[in-house]
């Protein structure tokens, strides 16, 4: 079965479809829709087009489960934005919602049924000590890491090591850029908490304008070395065009953001992606934009559609395994040279660091 042929990507294309599945099909759509961290959305799909009643009773069930997995960590997010708010009212800088945390906090089209595993913010990197300062006065705590996996985050990456509260559990990154110090592309994060947009109710957040909000998409998941939930980004990036694609001038702001802040390649594999797989509606011109030129593009768009098709055994081809390790391979390649990716990794695989730890040059959800 081709990726673009899945049962999955069938009902994200036309959630109506969902009335005409097999059982066979509808086990397979479960199946699928867990693996790719979907079915939440699916369930949001279905109660958006009112289609409940021709749901069988044990798929709902499971896709009912997931939107109140959904709900409660919005609830949760929603809670800790609070309490971030607080903690942080005597930082003179702006704290920026990213990803997850932004569509949840925010309201923003991805967010409904949608989960995710930690909370992710950015502010300026002169604010840092600042914010770390007050954060740890709040109850959050660094990963014990050794001193080279401090330098490591410190010095070369666009957060510092992961947060988690004392008492609650909850996790935190803290960035001060959307790419790595070292990333071979260099964007402008001065520019995105520029142009971020308060949010109500909450003191001193903000959240990324509409064109940074699908860029930072963008380039998290195209320079993303882990592509199980691939698909999901994807599917955030569908949602955020369709929502935003109203907008007047959305289509060129986009663009002309996009060349601003230096991320034309992400967003180019974005739109291009967005629109074979999930028949996403944009202007010729601007699918034009997305269109990978030459044998290097076709190659690189098939490496992507692997990656992607690694969410569930069902969707998997033969070039998916070698996908998956090019993928990865490429990640380290984008965000550090070869003078200090050599020896990183074989530092890494020296000290014998379990994967999760300094070595996650994949960026998390």
């Amino acid at each position: 079965m081709k990726l673009v042929d899945s049962t999955l990507l069938a009902v994200l294309r036309d959630p109506l479809s969902m009335r005409q599945l097999s059982q066979e099909e509808w086990t397979l759509l479960v199946r699928q829709g867990r693996a790719a961290g979907l079915l939440g959305r699916l369930g949001a799909r279905v109660i958006e087009h009112d289609i409940q009643a021709a749901i069988p009773v044990p798929a709902w069930r499971h896709m009912r489960a997931m939107l109140s997995i959904a709900d409660k960590q919005r609830r949760a997010v929603l809670w800790e934005v609070k309490q971030l708010s607080r903690g942080l009212i005597e930082v003179d800088a702006p704290i920026l919602l990213l990803k997850g945390a932004a569509y949840a906090a925010a309201g923003l089209a991805p967010a409904a049924g949608r989960t995710f595993s930690d909370i992710d913010i950015m502010a300026p990197k002169a604010a840092l000590p600042e914010i770390e300062k007050y954060l740890m006065l709040s109850g959050w705590v660094s990963e014990k890491l050794d001193e080279y996996d401090q330098r490591y985050y410190r010095k070369w990456m666009h957060e510092l090591p992961p947060m988690t509260h004392l008492r609650r559990g909850t996790n935190l990154d803290l960035h001060h850029n959307i790419l790595p110090e070292t990333a071979r592309i260099q964007t402008r994060p001065d520019l995105i908490l520029a142009a971020s947009q308060p949010l109500p109710g909450f003191p001193n957040i903000y959240i990324p304008s509409s064109v940074d909000q699908v860029l930072h998409s963008a380039t998290h998941l195209y320079h993303e070395g882990e592509w199980e939930h691939g698909l999901r980004d994807l599917s955030d990036l569908d949602c955020l065009l369709r929502a935003y694609s109203s907008q007047p001038n959305f289509w060129h702001d986009l663009i002309a953001r996009a060349r601003e802040l230096n991320l034309t390649g992400p967003l180019g594999h974005a739109l291009s992606h967005t629109r074979a797989l999930l028949s996403t509606p944009m202007p010729e011109t601007i699918a034009r934009f997305g269109n990978s030129g030459g044998l290097r593009g076709k190659l690189m768009d098939s490496v992507f559609v692997n990656g992607m098709a690694s969410a569930h055994p069902s969707m998997r081809r033969p070039g998916t395994g070698l996908a998956q390790l090019l993928l990865y391979v490429r990640s380290h390649w984008l965000r550090m040279p070869l003078r200090l990716l050599v020896p990183h990794l074989a530092h890494k695989a020296m000290s014998g660091n379990k994967k999760g730890q300094s070595d996650s040059l994949s960026q998390k959800a």
